[in-house]
């Protein structure tokens, strides 16, 4: 297998050049205004070390639990700014004491009712691209050790239903597996969030991940036919149904269930024929409000595209698609049955109802969604993990947070987290900070902002800036009245300050009655959404 990096995001042998890095120090230098820059080294297996697993491997379990040095670094963290951050600077103080890669449903059925008996907490792991605190394993004094419970030798399609257009599919298959299987029989689910390439169906069935399609299908819950969760107290199994009114769906329980309860190990997906049909274009606004009403209409006028995301000029700018002049709006629509130029020409022409300028239309070409703005854009977007962590190592903070809000909040709500959280990080950091935000999905009723920032610090300061900024980032969206979070799930790191202030109490108190079912002695996953009862979890960020 090819190596992940335990520090940082992909694969260990995927960096950046000599020029990039020397590009990043000329940014950074000129952005701060600084003379030298500290950079600290990408750490090496042999740099690190680790405490020894608290707990033994029993005989019985031999063959699927490990204790190996690097299994057990890459399975510490997961992908985000504080993850890589504490990874660079060779904090692994608490990391799993085994990793367990069962084979089979019972073979995982076997480590876990191993874990419920010894006390072993059990943290589900799908690809580790988390970026909230979702596959830690830090989990306090309150257990007499910690297994990371990796998915991913149940990595198959089991069958697939040509004629309804759904697949029966085992939750640890990665996103380019999953979509070069059903290639095969010309079917794609089309479910694209930014961490495909490194994550897993379970895994984005766990959080409720978002993905590709900006309007209409833009959560995998629109995808999900049925579930199979494996729970300490048995199976819990939804009937493949296209549709039901019979009570509360099972399924509403396992999506986004962030492992608390138990592990998915397989789902039956409604899939799609690949599309033929294309067309795309790009618009740019010189007025703000000019493009969020482009936006809005757009979105309540049923031509659902499938890629409709708003760039301001600075985001737009960051990420070469433009001269930070205008602000950018990128349309796509695809079909495998008929052709989209209609449906483009109406959504250009109310752009130019609301005084957008556009390109000239790419129709029915199989790779327009890679040129111009948009395949400038494009290109960003997926190489931007990479620049981020060598920024880490530099003690420099590049993160995001996105949140969502109804219609009619949409531009003051914006607004004004990019002025509070710019004013906020200066005032923690020392240092002037540029908030951006484009529009990731929209919905007739609303609308998700995802905002970008970046913050100095230095490699020894950082963990803290991020820490301070990430808890009045959750606490202003919050109190704006948006979301602490649209798809990057809650994890450890949106509960303070955030989902524990929007949750219902009363839904706390349905939830923890539903955890003490199926998982009695609260072994599953701990700290993420809900604390179980009569144990004691610690989080970091408090």
């Amino acid at each position: 297998m090819r190596k992940r990096k335990f520090w940082g995001w992909g694969y260990a042998d995927e960096l950046l050049s000599n020029e990039e890095e020397q590009q990043i120090d000329s940014r950074i230098a000129k952005t701060f205004d600084l003379e030298e820059i500290e950079k600290l080294p990408i750490p090496k297996v042999e740099d690190i070390d680790l405490p020894q697993p608290n707990i033994e491997i029993p005989t019985a379990l031999k063959a699927l639990l490990s204790d190996e040095k690097e299994e057990r670094l890459n399975h510490t963290y997961g992908k985000s700014f504080p993850d890589t951050a504490r990874s660079l600077l060779k904090d692994f103080s608490s990391p799993p004491d085994l990793v367990a890669f069962p084979n089979t449903e019972e073979e995982l059925i076997n480590v876990m009712d191993w874990c419920d008996g010894v006390n072993v907490a059990v943290i589900p792991y799908g690809g580790g691209s988390s970026v909230c605190g979702g596959v830690e394993s830090q989990v306090g004094d309150s257990y007499s050790g910690v297994i990371s419970l990796d998915l991913r030798n149940l990595n198959k399609i089991i069958e697939i239903d040509r004629e309804s257009r759904s697949a029966r599919i085992q939750a640890g298959i990665l996103g380019p597996n999953l979509e070069a299987n059903l290639k095969k029989e010309n079917l794609t689910m089309r479910h694209y969030p930014q961490s495909f390439e490194f994550s897993t169906l379970g895994g984005w069935i766990a959080t409720r991940s978002g993905g590709h399609y900006a309007t209409l299908y833009t959560h995998i819950d629109d995808f999900v036919e049925s579930t199979r969760m494996v729970t300490p107290s048995g199976v819990l199994e939804s009937r493949r149904l296209p549709g039901s009114g019979a009570g509360p769906s099972p399924d509403r329980l396992t999506i986004g269930s962030e492992g608390i309860l138990g592990v998915i190990t397989e789902a039956s997906m409604r899939l799609q024929d690949r599309p033929t049909f294309r067309a795309s274009s790009s618009v740019e606004f010189s007025n703000y409000k000019d493009a969020l009403n482009a936006l809005r209409v757009i979105s309540q006028s049923g031509l659902f595209p499938a890629n409709c995301r708003l760039l301001d000029s600075n985001e737009a700018v960051m990420n070469g698609a433009g001269d930070g002049s205008k602000h950018l709006l990128i349309l796509a629509f695809e079909s495998a049955d008929h052709d989209k130029t209609a449906s483009l020409k109406r959504a250009l022409e109310i752009c130019s109802d609301n005084k957008g300028l556009y390109e000239e239309p790419n129709n029915n070409k199989e790779n327009a969604h890679r040129t111009g703005s948009s395949g400038n854009w494009r290109s960003s977007f997926i190489k931007a993990p990479y620049f981020r962590e060598s920024f880490t190592r530099r003690g420099i903070i590049q993160d995001t947070f996105e949140t969502s809000i109804t219609w009619e909040r949409a531009n003051d709500f914006i607004e004004e987290i990019k002025d509070d959280i710019a004013k906020a990080i200066e005032e923690i950091s020392g240092k002037p900070s540029l908030v951006t935000c484009r529009i990731t999905h929209s919905y007739p009723d609303g609308l998700a902002p995802y905002f970008t920032f970046s913050a100095f610090a230095r490699p020894s300061t950082m963990i803290d800036v991020w820490r301070e900024i990430k808890l009045i980032t959750n606490e202003i969206c919050i109190s704006k009245g948006g979301t602490v979070t649209h798809h990057h799930a809650v994890g450890r790191d949106h509960r303070p300050n955030g989902y524990d202030e929007q949750r219902p109490e009363l839904f706390k108190d349905i939830l923890t009655a539903a955890k003490a079912k199926v998982d009695p002695n609260g072994i599953m996953n701990p700290g993420v959404l809900i604390d179980p009862e009569n144990k004691e979890i610690k989080n970091w960020l408090k």
